[in-house]
C-alpha cells in the first residue's frame, strides 16, 4: 500500500506539472520582450523581474510564464508582476419603490427602475469581469403615447370613433398611471405621382363623387403631448379624410418623424409609447424611385409648422433605419391593424425589438383595449442591449428572472411575464480579448429597450505592468545607458540589441562576435541549438515549450536525458543538462532504481526471505532454489506439512518411517497436543501458520499447524486423535450383490417374455391379415378337352 501511494503522489505530481506547463505554453509561446507584452499573452501569464532570474542562454521572453512555472524555477511571488483586474461602482442608487396614488409625485429623472448606473471595469486580456444588474417596474411610472394614424379613404369610419379617444383612453390608463400624456399624429402618402394624383382638382380634394376631402399630404404632427384629453377630442374632431392612388402608404416616413422630432412631438425621459393605426400595407426604402426619389432618407427631423417638408426629396426608410432610431429614442411601437394585413405587421414585429401587434376592428371601436393589452404585453418584458463594443471586447449575459427560470446567451438577455413591482436580475460579464491600440479608455452602455435608464460602464484596459512606470531611462545596468532598465529587463533604444543592449545592430553578424559562441575545439555556433547575438548564445525554442535549451553555449537541455518506462529519468527525477538529477529514494543514471525496501518484504518480515538481496527495490535470491519477488517460492521443495509430516506423526503417535529415529531428527519443534481440530490455532495471528492435513501409514488423517515465532522457535498444534475410516460390512454387501443379480436376472425375463408376446401378437395379425386377402374362385381346367360328336337320344326327356 505503501508503495502504491508513493507511486500515486508521483504520478499526481507529473500530472500537475503537466498542466502547469500546458499553462505556460501560451505564455512561452508569446515571445514577450517586455511585461506588457507578457500579461497580454493570457490571464495567467506572469512577469519575473528578479534581476538574477534567467540563466545563462536564456531570451528576455523566458521572464513570461505561468505562475507556478515561474515560482518552480525560483522567482519569487513579491518579484512576480502578474496585475489583475476589478470593478468599481461609481454610482449606485437603490431601484424606487412608490405605489399608484403615492402622496409624492416624483420627477420621472428620481425615479430609477436599473442599479447600478456608473461603474468602472479594469480589464485584463482574458479575464472576464462580472458584475449583478438589478432591474424593477416602477408603480406609477409616467407614460406618453402618441397615436399615429392612416387618414387615407378607407379609414373614413375608424376617424369618427377615434375623435372621442383622447378622454376614455386617460381615464384607461389611470388606472396605471397618474402621470399620462396623450398625442395625435396622420398620414397619408408622399405627395407625387405615381402615389397620389396630381392633377389640380385631385390635389384639392383627392375623393371621388360627393365626398369632401383634405388635399394628401405626407405626415402631420396634429397635436403633441399633452395631459389634456380634451384637447385631443378637439382637435382630432377637426380633422377629415384624404385620398391616395396606390394600396401602400407612407406610414415609415411618419414614423420616422415621430421618432427623431423630440422637441416638436414633446417626448419626456418615460415610457414611450407610439400607436401606428391603419388598414393597409406599408412603403419602404426603394419604392421612392416609382415617383423619381432616390436619395436614401437621412434619418433627421424636417418638420414645418408641423408638416413634414421633405418626401418628395428623401426615400422612404429603411426596416433597419426605422429599428435604429426607434431603439435610440426608446420608442416602442403598437401596430394596431385591420385582420388583412395581420400576418405582414407581425413579420415586421419580429424585425422591430419591443414592438406589438393589435387586431383593429374594421371601424376602430376596440382601440382602447387593444392599447391596453399592447401596452401591458411590451411592458411585461424586459430585453437588455448595450451600445456598440470597442474592439476586442465581448459580453455575455446570464437572466435570473421570475419562478427561477434561468436563460444564458441570446435568451440571458430578456426575462418575460413580469408585473409592476417585480425585481429581476442579470449577470453581466465584460471580456476583453485584446488591448486597443493606444490603450486608451472606452465607454459602453447597456440599457433596456424601451427605456431611458441606462447603465454606463468607463472600460480600463490593462496593457502595462506597474514595473514599467518604475523604469529608469538610459540606465548605466543597461551598458552605458543604452536602453531602459524596467521589470528585471533591459529595453534596448532603437539601434541597439542584446540582453544589456550591449550591441548596435551593425555589429550583429560580424565573425568577431561568432568567436564568443563557439566552445573551444569546436566550429558549432551555439552547439547548433542557437544564435549568436552580440557575442551571446540565445537559445532557439523548441515546438514543445516544455523542452528547452540552456547553457553559455546552449550545450544543455532538459530533454535528452536516459528514459525508463518512457519517460524521463522514469519520472523520478529532473532532467539538467543532460543528466538526471533524481528524487529522494531514487538513483540510476534514469533514476529508475528505487531504494525502497519495502517491495522486497517477505510474509514472514524478512528482507527477500533471509534468502537474496533487494536490489532497486527487487529481490535477487542468492539461492538458486528459491524464486518470486521476495524469494518464497521454491518449485524442487517440500512445503511445509509435507517437511514435517514424519517427525510429526512420530512425536504424536509413535509411528511412521522416522519412529526409530524420532529423537535424534525431530526434536528441533514444540509440539502441544490438542482435543479437536477447532482447538487449532486460526489464521490472524502475528506468526506465520500453516494448516496441514496428512495421512499416517495406517491410511489415518492426521491434523496440525506449524508457525515459527519471531525469535524463530517453530510450534507444532496436533489433534490428539487421528480420523480413521472403519472397515467394511460385509453381510450388507453380499446380500446388496445377491439380491442385485437376482433383481437383474428377473428384469431380464420379464423383458424376454414382454418381447415373445410382442412377436407372437405381430405374427398372428399377419395371418389374419394375409386370410382375410385370399380369393377361392373357380376355374377352367386347362387339361380338359370337351367331346368332338354330341349324340342327343331323341327319346330322352330329361327325366
Amino acid at each position: 500500500k505503501l508503495k502504491l501511494l508513493a507511486w500515486a503522489g508521483v504520478l499526481c505530481c507529473l500530472i500537475w506539472n503537466g498542466f502547469a506547463q500546458q499553462g505556460g505554453s501560451d505564455c512561452i509561446k508569446a515571445n514577450a520582450k517586455s511585461c506588457g507584452e507578457c500579461i497580454q499573452a493570457g490571464p495567467n501569464c506572469g512577469w519575473c523581474k528578479k534581476t538574477d532570474f534567467l540563466q545563462e542562454g536564456e531570451p528576455t521572453s523566458a521572464r513570461c510564464d505561468d505562475l507556478a512555472a515561474l515560482k518552480s524555477k525560483g522567482c519569487p511571488m513579491e518579484d512576480i508582476e502578474n496585475p489583475r483586474g476589478s470593478k468599481q461602482v461609481l454610482e449606485d442608487k437603490e431601484v424606487t419603490n412608490r405605489k399608484i396614488g403615492a402622496a409624492e409625485r416624483l420627477k420621472p429623472e428620481d425615479i430609477t427602475q436599473i442599479q447600478p448606473q456608473k461603474l468602472v471595469l479594469k480589464l485584463r486580456v482574458g479575464e472576464p469581469q462580472t458584475f449583478s444588474l438589478k432591474f424593477k417596474r416602477a408603480e406609477d411610472y409616467p407614460i406618453d403615447l402618441y397615436y399615429l394614424m392612416d387618414l387615407s379613404y378607407s379609414m373614413k369610419d375608424d376617424l369618427e370613433n377615434v375623435k372621442s379617444l383622447g378622454t376614455a383612453l386617460m381615464f384607461e390608463m389611470e388606472k396605471i398611471t397618474s402621470d399620462f400624456r396623450i398625442g395625435f399624429g396622420s398620414f397619408v402618402e408622399k405627395t407625387v405621382m405615381p402615389y397620389i394624383s396630381t392633377t389640380p382638382a385631385k390635389l384639392r380634394n383627392p375623393c371621388t363623387g360627393d365626398q369632401n376631402c383634405t388635399s394628401p399630404f405626407s405626415y402631420k404632427n396634429v397635436l403633441s403631448l399633452t395631459s389634456e384629453g380634451n384637447k385631443f377630442n378637439e382637435l382630432v374632431g377637426k380633422q377629415h379624410i384624404s385620398g391616395n392612388l396606390d394600396s401602400p402608404e407612407g406610414g415609415f416616413d411618419a414614423i420616422m418623424q415621430v421618432a427623431v422630432c423630440g422637441e416638436q412631438i414633446g417626448w419626456r425621459n418615460v415610457t414611450r409609447l407610439l400607436v401606428f393605426s391603419t388598414d393597409a400595407g406599408f412603403h419602404f426604402a426603394g419604392d421612392g424611385k416609382l415617383g423619381g426619389i432616390v436619395l436614401p432618407n437621412d434619418g433627421k427631423c424636417h418638420l414645418e409648422n408641423n408638416m413634414y417638408t421633405m418626401s418628395h426629396y428623401y426615400d422612404y426608410p429603411s426596416i433597419a433605419h426605422l429599428v435604429q432610431k426607434l431603439s435610440e429614442n426608446n420608442i416602442q411601437t403598437i401596430f394596431a391593424v385591420t385582420e388583412e394585413f395581420q400576418a405582414v405587421y407581425k413579420e415586421l414585429k419580429n424585425l422591430i425589438p419591443k414592438s406589438a401587434v393589435g387586431t383593429l376592428s374594421s371601424n376602430s371601436s376596440n382601440v382602447i383595449q387593444l392599447i391596453i393589452d399592447a401596452y401591458n404585453s411590451l411592458s411585461s418584458e424586459v430585453i437588455l442591449e448595450n451600445s456598440k463594443l470597442p474592439k476586442g471586447v465581448t459580453i455575455s449575459y446570464k437572466s435570473f428572472c421570475k419562478n427561477g427560470v434561468n436563460d444564458t446567451q441570446e435568451d440571458g438577455r430578456k426575462c418575460s411575464n413580469i408585473s409592476i413591482g417585480d425585481e429581476v436580475k442579470f449577470e453581466i460579464n465584460v471580456t476583453a480579448n485584446e488591448c486597443p491600440k493606444k490603450g486608451q479608455n472606452e465607454t459602453i452602455k447597456i440599457k433596456p429597450l424601451g427605456f431611458t435608464e441606462e447603465v454606463e460602464i468607463n472600460l480600463q484596459f490593462i496593457c502595462e505592468c506597474q514595473c514599467q512606470g518604475e523604469g529608469e531611462p538610459n540606465s548605466p545596468a543597461c551598458h552605458e545607458g543604452n536602453g531602459t532598465f524596467e521589470c528585471g529587463a533591459c529595453r534596448c533604444n532603437e539601434g541597439r540589441i542584446g540582453r544589456l543592449c550591449e550591441c548596435s545592430t551593425d555589429e550583429v553578424n560580424s565573425e568577431d562576435m561568432d568567436a564568443y559562441c563557439r566552445r573551444e575545439n569546436s566550429t558549432e555556433i551555439c552547439s547548433n541549438n542557437g544564435e549568436c547575438i552580440c557575442g551571446q548564445c540565445v537559445c532557439k525554442k523548441r515546438e514543445n515549450t516544455n523542452e528547452v535549451y540552456s547553457g553559455k553555449y546552449c550545450e544543455c537541455d532538459n530533454f535528452n536525458c536516459d528514459r525508463s518506462n518512457g519517460l524521463i529519468c522514469g519520472g523520478n527525477g529532473i532532467c539538467k543538462c543532460r543528466v538526471c538529477e533524481c528524487f529522494p529514494n531514487f538513483t540510476g543514471s534514469a533514476c529508475d532504481c528505487s531504494l525502497d525496501t519495502l517491495p522486497c518484504m517477505a510474509s514472514n518480515g524478512q528482507i527477500c526471505n533471509g534468502r537474496g538481496t533487494c536490489e532497486c527495490g527487487t529481490c535477487n535470491c542468492t539461492d538458486p532454489k528459491f524464486q518470486g519477488p521476495t524469494c518464497e517460492m521454491c518449485q524442487t521443495c517440500l512445503g511445509v506439512c509435507a517437511e514435517h509430516k514424519d517427525c510429526v506423526q512420530c512425536r504424536a503417535f509413535d509411528k511412521g518411517e522416522k519412529k526409530e529415529t524420532c529423537s535424534q531428527e525431530c526434536m528441533h519443534f514444540n509440539m502441544t497436543l490438542v482435543e479437536s481440530r477447532d482447538k487449532l490455532p486460526q489464521p490472524g495471528q502475528p506468526d506465520p501458520l500453516s494448516h496441514c492435513k496428512e495421512k499416517d501409514v495406517d491410511d489415518c488423517w492426521f491434523y496440525f499447524t506449524y508457525s515459527v515465532n519471531s525469535n524463530g522457535e517453530a510450534n507444532v498444534h496436533v489433534v490428539e486423535t487421528p480420523e480413521c475410516p472403519s472397515g467394511p460390512d460385509i453381510i450388507p454387501i453380499v446380500a446388496g450383490v445377491v439380491a442385485g443379480i437376482v433383481l437383474i436376472g428377473l428384469a431380464l425375463l420379464l423383458i424376454w417374455k414382454l418381447l415373445m408376446i410382442i412377436h407372437d401378437r405381430r405374427e398372428f395379425a399377419k395371418f389374419e391379415k394375409e386370410k382375410m386377402n385370399a380369393k377361392w374362385d373357380t376355374g377352367e381346367n386347362p387339361i380338359y378337352k370337351s367331346a368332338v360328336t354330341t349324340v342327343v337320344n331323341p327319346k330322352y326327356e330329361g327325366k
